[in-house]
């Protein structure tokens, strides 16, 4: 039986068949783990699955009219399939999925499926997906996770909450799910929750944590929210200073890939000199944008450069763009060497050095150059895809300088729990201290990423 695609999800379309491939190694070991109680949970839950679809179906319709904040939240489909909604909702870890922090099946699948659809599909196209000449193909609509694992379209009814206890405590059961345990399944449709174990209590939530921060990021923000790089020169002198915006895809690499240019950057601040006779300048950078401290908790590690408003690349000592790697200590010191060379190729000297020390630059400086951030939701997307530390954390200090908190760790776990407040999501016990889920600190309930996964879908 085919039943049609909801319109509201076609545009979510490649977004979502890439989180259901990443998981797929995970779901595969999974099914032979739980294969008894996995065919159990398809026979019955399978006859909702029509009722689901077709809910969704006439509910798209209604969404599509509405301006409330939450319809930014559909960008966030990549995380919130259907079947992810209604088959699992949420089971909360206590610490990090894998021993690096990383969703190792995802990064993987997407490092090796880079140019199908991969991490930045649409980047060159603003919000469009896929439009733009040379962007990834799109890729093809997935199944439902339920369908996935031997379910099939039935009959118009909802699994209750016995049989669905009966299937799913004895798997929640499972020693390797750790001593704590907390679920919850949801219909996508009303948001009514038909399965419950612990499902208001805060638990640590690893990278899960990244839900809630894109959601708070595209309803403080905005879909097409960019955040700027500038260059300006102080009136009077020479001294030009760089000036973080806190993007920490700005790439040094000759190959943007849609993403903001240092190249572009040097390009256009030498012409802007150029035009005021200046080939010999004095460099400092500005990264006063960020408060507090710009180390993580968890100390100098592979999976999270020095959080600044200015760096360049991530911060990584080699060419990746995804997954851990060996990280700058000082990311704003040299991403200005790295454009003081780039000036230099053009023509422009530096007479001294980066600045030893930060400056912030005086609100009389000429504003000379820019360049801006892929849209937010691109960045939303690649965080998703590859539970990108770096730009979850670069992400929760814009959902704080949007609520007028500091741009610190503190400030952005403080913003997100306002923001979600705001989209009136059951917050309960609740605590961010990142943007990322690498802190032990951080605890979230099934409760409420059901809720956000629902809203989104």
């Amino acid at each position: 039986m085919v039943v049609p695609e909801p319109k509201v999800w076609r545009a979510a379309r490649p977004h979502v068949v890439r989180v259901a491939r990443a998981v797929k190694p995970g779901v595969v070991r999974l099914t032979h783990a739980v294969k008894p109680g996995a065919a159990r949970v398809a026979r019955v839950v399978k006859p909702g699955v029509v009722r689901v679809t077709s809910a969704v179906g006439a509910r798209s319709s209604r969404l599509a009219g509405s301006t409330k904040n939450l319809t930014n939240l559909q960008l966030t489909a990549g995380a919130a399939t259907l079947g992810l909604v209604l088959s699992a909702g949420a089971v909360l870890a206590a610490g990090p999925w894998d021993s690096t922090g990383q969703r190792t099946a995802e990064r993987d699948w997407a490092a090796s499926h880079g140019h199908e659809g991969g991490a930045d599909h649409g980047r060159n196209s603003g919000t469009s997906s896929g439009t733009a000449q040379g962007a990834p193909k799109p890729a093809p609509s997935a199944p439902s996770v339920l369908t996935g694992l031997g379910g099939a379209s039935g009959a118009d009814s909802m699994p209750g909450g016995d049989a669905l206890a009966a299937v799913l405590d004895p798997l929640l059961e499972a020693p390797a799910l750790g001593p704590r345990r907390a679920a919850a399944v949801v219909d996508v449709k009303t948001g009514e929750l038909l399965y419950g174990k612990g499902a208001d209590d805060a638990l640590t939530p690893a990278s899960t944590t990244k839900i809630a921060t894109a959601a708070a990021a595209l309803s403080a923000a905005g879909s097409d929210h960019r955040i700027e790089t500038r260059v300006v020169l102080e009136p009077g002198s020479d001294e030009v200073v760089l000036v973080g915006g806190g993007d920490p895809t700005l790439t040094a690499h000759k190959d943007a890939g849609g993403y903001a240019s240092l190249r572009t950057l040097a390009d256009r601040t030498a012409a802007a000199l150029a035009k005021r006779h200046l080939n010999e300048i004095t460099l400092a950078y500005d990264t006063s944008l960020y408060d507090g401290p710009e180390l993580h908790t968890i100390g100098r590690d592979v999976n999270l450069a020095p959080v600044t408003a200015l760096m360049v690349d991530e911060a990584r000592l080699n060419d990746s763009t995804s997954g851990t790697a060996e990280r700058s200590l000082d990311p704003p010191t040299d991403a200005t060497r790295a454009f003081a060379d780039l000036l230099a190729d053009r023509g422009i000297k530096t007479t001294k050095g980066p600045a030893a020390s930060p400056v912030t630059a005086s609100k009389k400086a000429e504003e000379i150059a820019s360049v801006s951030s892929a849209p937010l939701s691109t960045l939303v997307e690649r965080m998703l895809t590859h539970s990108d530390n770096d730009i979850a954390e670069a992400l929760a200090r814009q959902v704080a300088l949007a609520a007028g908190e500091p741009a610190s760790f503190e400030g952005g776990g403080a913003a997100i729990k306002k923001e979600l407040k705001k989209l009136e999501l059951p917050l309960g016990d609740i605590a961010f201290a990142d943007g990322s889920g690498l802190s032990r600190g951080d605890r979230l309930t099934p409760g409420l990423l059901t809720s956000l996964l629902a809203a989104a879908a």
